[in-house]
């Protein structure tokens, strides 16, 4: 139960050692999820830490499918509440439609992006550098370990805290991903 401040509930910050059972449950939910929308989906990834082997992460899967048109995501919004998912709509990125499961303990993110958008790219390089790249990988989880103590019910505190590093890894990752793709 997490703690309460003027009537509201604050989620807790809660960083993991990697759990083997993040990829399995990726792929379960993403077989839900690829239900759903059918063939307006393209390809749908598994992103975030949870995606990256042996790093410390939030225990919430991020999913990313890569759909034809954008616009018409929002009509699959009642089929998502079915199964636990509140739509947020772009959250504060545009261009990308955001869902999230499990309420003040969450399990899943869900970000949506239309083929082409930038984001794909950005979060796939991301991905794939820190996969490839373990000590930049181990940096970051230690980062995000050491704030979610500094910080255990600061979630916007935490999030900035990290930022710094982030962008570098970011940086370097869209570069990487980059000249590796020719």
């Amino acid at each position: 139960m997490g703690i309460y401040e003027e009537g509201l509930k604050i989620r807790k910050v809660e960083v993991t050692e990697y759990n083997n059972q993040w990829p399995s449950m990726y792929k379960e939910e993403a077989n839900i999820i690829h239900k759903i929308f059918g063939p307006e989906i393209i390809e749908i990834y598994h992103i975030g830490s949870t995606s990256v082997y042996g790093i410390k992460a939030k225990p919430v899967i991020d999913i990313m499918p890569v759909v034809r048109k954008i616009h018409l995501i929002d009509e699959f919004n009642k089929n998502m509440l079915g199964i636990g998912y509140e739509p947020k709509g772009e959250n504060g990125l545009s261009g990308r439609r955001f869902f999230q499961k499990g309420g003040d303990n969450r399990t899943h993110h869900v970000h949506i992006y239309q083929l082409g958008n930038p984001g794909i790219e950005r979060h796939l390089a991301f991905r794939n550098y820190l996969r490839e790249n373990p000590s930049a990988a181990e940096k970051y989880g230690d980062l995000k370990e050491e704030l979610s103590y500094i910080f255990p019910y600061d979630m916007d505190s935490y999030i900035k805290g990290k930022e710094k590093l982030l962008l570098e890894i970011e940086r370097k990752a869209l570069y990487w991903y980059r000249s590796s793709r020719g």
